[in-house]
């Protein structure tokens, strides 16, 4: 696994290893993911299912209601509480790893941000980066923006 990425939440009682390419990176700035991450925003950094390995610990598990009336489930050390990945119900194929639970997080470059209508006023977006005030209507534009950066050799993890 040469290009495989381990990550553990914060008390390392949770292990897992990222053996394929992620599918895109962005940043979502909504009410909810400043609450969960205690900070101006969350990260998502999608990836396929088949592609994380779990090492060692147990998770727990809580189910919250999104805003599209879809249901996500969030998976968390119970120990320290780090919530290390998210996954859309019905959606089996894709999962989100919080990407601050990666050991390496250099090249953490979003490719861009939802729910930018409610980001705090303080935080500069990067023109460069693909913005929508609220959920996209689909993400065909986050994952194309993603190949296209790692295809031109940006630092991307």
């Amino acid at each position: 696994m040469p290009n495989a990425r381990t990550g553990h939440c914060q008390c390392d009682a949770v292990r897992y290893c990222l053996t394929g390419e992620p599918l895109t990176l962005f940043a979502c700035h909504c009410t909810d993911c400043q609450r969960q991450s205690s900070s101006a925003f969350g990260m998502a950094l999608w990836v396929r299912k088949a592609d994380v390995e779990m090492l060692s610990g147990e998770m727990k598990e809580w189910v919250r209601e999104l805003p599209s009336g879809r249901r996500m489930a969030c998976r968390f050390c119970p120990d320290c509480g780090t919530r290390l990945f998210h996954q859309v119900l019905g959606q089996e194929e894709v999962m989100s790893i919080k990407p601050g639970t990666l050991e390496d997080t250099r090249g953490l470059q979003p490719v861009g941000h939802i729910w930018t209508s409610r980001r705090q006023p303080w935080v500069q977006l990067d023109e460069g980066s693909l913005h929508y005030p609220g959920n996209p209507d689909n993400f065909e534009a986050l994952l194309g923006a993603w190949h296209a950066a790692s295809a031109a050799g940006a630092d991307q993890p």
